[in-house]
């Protein structure tokens, strides 16, 4: 499936993690700015700072910055996951305010203290779920492979452990240290399943953290059982095109019922619904927990 690749955006989503200490005139300066919720919009330039373009969180963002009147003159930063996290990162450093569309379950939630603002429109989709989709003809095509993705399911804990683990080791290699050490999870999904003998499998992911953990856990697994599995990372509505067309196989990644409603919707009569793999997620503007904003109606509108 070349053509995906050349249509797909892939990413270097590792962000190092830079915690450093600041001097107390700045960090004094910082949490000034932090916690005066009137100079906010002028310390942030009217700024959310955003991911790619085509993610499904940044069409909820923009639509979050149009209903709420009190975000009137506020934009949308549009960059990548990368430059989000880094802009976070030293964000955190220097105890600056700063507000960014994040998600969980994610590894950043890990490496810093962090909230989400309450969204009482509930207009970034609030809890969701993350679904397992294949193609038409997978389960005659390969039996085990779609047995073994239908029973796929694992926590936002277990997907968060991959993530972090994964900042510091390739993805491929932190997976396989999961899948090595939650041998009970791993035969829930495995038990009574025959293996084969080197049948070639394409799973379609988004280039984000939690994607790229949960598929290189099913590749890991797959790959157990015989299956000569490729990854391939691609923008979200190229990775519902693929799987409707079959020039994918399936995919671990999709957000649902908001934040890939719109791909899913259009797919849905063409592809294979296998239900939830994690629930509990949860998409929303964040803020450093140094900051005293609670709500996105604390934010005031640009003069």
């Amino acid at each position: 499936m070349s053509k995906l690749k050349t249509m797909g955006i892939t990413a270097g989503l590792s962000v190092p993690l830079l915690l450093a200490g600041c001097g107390s005139e700045e960090e004094t300066k910082g949490n000034e700015t932090a916690n005066d919720t009137q100079n906010l919009g002028e310390a942030l330039e009217y700024t959310i700072t955003g991911i790619e373009p085509g993610a499904g969180l940044t069409g909820l963002a923009k639509d979050t910055l149009e209903a709420y009147e009190n975000l009137k003159g506020w934009e949308l930063q549009e960059s990548s996951t990368a430059g989000m996290m880094g802009a976070l990162d030293d964000a955190i450093k220097n105890n600056e305010p700063i507000i960014i569309t994040g998600w969980g379950p994610h590894w950043m939630f890990s490496a810093y203290d962090l909230k989400f603002l309450e969204d009482s429109k509930g207009l970034l989709g609030g809890t969701e779920d993350i679904q397992t989709l294949a193609r038409k003809g997978l389960e005659e095509d390969m039996p085990s492979a779609y047995t073994i993705l239908d029973r796929f399911y694992w926590e936002p804990k277990d997907v968060e452990a991959v993530m972090y683990e994964a900042q510091e080791i390739p993805f491929e290699e932190a997976a396989k240290n999961w899948v090595e050490e939650n041998p009970d999870k791993v035969k829930e999904w495995t038990d009574g399943v025959e293996k084969v003998d080197g049948q070639e499998i394409e799973l379609v992911t988004t280039p984000w953290d939690t994607e790229l953990a949960s598929s290189n856990v099913m590749k890991e697994v797959l790959e157990a059982h015989g299956y000569k599995v490729t990854i391939t990372p691609v923008d979200p509505a190229v990775m519902f095109q693929a799987i409707a067309a079959g020039e994918g196989d399936a995919t671990v990644a999709p957000w649902l019922p908001t934040t890939h409603n719109a791909f899913y919707e259009k797919h849905k009569d063409d592809i294979v619904d296998l239900g939830e793999n994690l629930t509990g997620t949860q998409n929303g503007f964040v803020v450093p927990a140094y900051m005293d904003i609670d709500s996105i109606e604390d934010l005031m509108p640009k003069e």
